[in-house]
C-alpha cells in the first residue's frame, strides 16, 4: 500500500472539485516536487489543475533535504511509479503526464499501463531497449556508477558535477542559483537500473511501449544536453513511434539537462502546451 503525504492529498482533492483536466509532474533525480512550481503556475493560468507528488520520503523543502540526505537512498525507479500510479487512482479524470529526466522514464511507464490521456517526456532517462551509450552520458553517471556501494546510498552531486551534466551551457552565475536552488541528494539505485537495464530483463527501467492505451507521447530533447544527449532521446522515441498512437520528438536548440528550470523554462513549457492542446 502507497501512503500519500496530507499535502498530495489536499492537491488531488483540490483537483477534483476543480473540474478541470489535471496535469500530473514528475520530478527527476536531485530535485524535489517544488522545482516544477513555475510550470503549475503557468498551466493553472492556461485552464488546467496540477499535481506534483514527490518521490516516497521526499523532505518538503530543499533545506530540510540537505540535513537529511540519507532519506533519498533505496529509492527504485518501479517504487516510484507505483507512488505516482497511486496517486493518478485517486484522481477523478485521467491525467497528462509530464517528467523530466528519470521521471520522463516514470512518466513514460506510466503512460505504458494505460494511465495518461497524454504524456511528455522531457529529456528522459533510458529504458530496456534503448542502446546508445554517449560518452558524455557515462561520465554524468560517473559520479554514483563510479561506485557500486552507491546503489545502496543517497549521492549529491558537487557544483562541478552538476555544472558539466545540467548546466554547462548557461552563464556560471545562473548555473551557480540552479544547484544552490534546487540540487538535493538523490537515490543512488535508479541509475544502477537504467544502466544496466539491457542485460536484466528484470529491471525496473523497463516501459511498455506497445500497450495501444498508452496515448499521445511526445519526447522533449535538448540540443546541448550532456547526461541525456539526443541520441538517448531518439532511440527512446524510435521505441516508442512503434505505437499505434502518435508519437512525436522535438530538440530544443541550445538547451541542456537544466531546460525544465532555467532561463527558458517557458519556451519548453509552452511546447508541452501546444502537444496536449492537440492531443489532451
Amino acid at each position: 500500500m502507497v501512503d500519500l503525504s496530507t499535502r498530495e492529498l489536499q492537491e488531488i482533492e483540490e483537483a477534483n472539485l476543480s473540474e478541470r483536466q489535471p496535469v500530473v509532474f514528475v520530478h527527476g533525480l536531485w530535485l524535489l516536487a517544488s522545482s516544477w512550481d513555475p510550470w503549475r503556475d503557468l498551466f493553472d493560468q492556461r485552464g488546467y489543475t496540477t499535481i506534483a507528488p514527490g518521490w516516497p520520503d521526499d523532505p518538503p523543502t530543499v533545506a530540510v533535504a540537505r540535513q537529511n540526505p540519507e532519506v533519498f537512498a533505496h529509492k527504485t525507479v518501479q517504487q516510484v511509479t507505483d507512488r505516482y500510479l497511486a496517486a493518478i487512482e485517486i484522481l477523478d479524470r485521467q491525467p497528462l503526464v509530464v517528467g523530466h529526466s528519470f521521471g520522463g522514464l516514470i512518466a513514460q511507464k506510466i503512460a505504458g499501463t494505460g494511465a495518461a490521456k497524454a504524456t511528455s517526456a522531457i529529456v528522459p532517462a533510458p529504458f530496456r531497449g534503448v542502446l546508445p551509450l554517449p560518452r558524455t552520458a557515462l561520465k554524468s553517471a560517473f559520479p554514483v556508477l563510479g561506485n557500486p556501494a552507491n546503489r545502496k546510498r543517497a549521492v549529491a552531486l558537487t557544483y562541478e558535477q552538476f555544472n558539466y551534466g545540467w548546466t554547462g551551457q548557461l552563464p556560471e552565475d545562473e548555473a551557480r542559483r540552479l544547484y544552490d536552488t534546487f540540487h538535493v541528494a538523490t537515490s543512488g539505485i535508479p541509475l544502477f537500473e537504467a544502466a544496466t537495464a539491457n542485460i536484466n530483463p528484470f529491471t525496473g527501467a523497463k516501459v511498455d511501449t506497445k500497450n495501444p492505451q498508452r496515448g499521445p507521447l511526445q519526447i522533449v530533447a535538448g540540443e546541448k544536453d550532456r547526461t541525456v544527449p539526443w541520441a538517448i532521446s531518439n532511440a527512446s522515441y524510435k521505441r516508442q513511434i512503434r505505437n499505434p498512437a502518435p508519437t512525436e520528438i522535438i530538440e530544443m536548440k541550445d538547451r541542456g539537462h537544466s531546460l525544465i528550470l532555467d532561463h527558458g523554462w517557458k519556451e519548453v513549457a509552452d511546447t508541452v502546451l501546444e502537444f496536449f492542446n492537440r492531443h489532451g
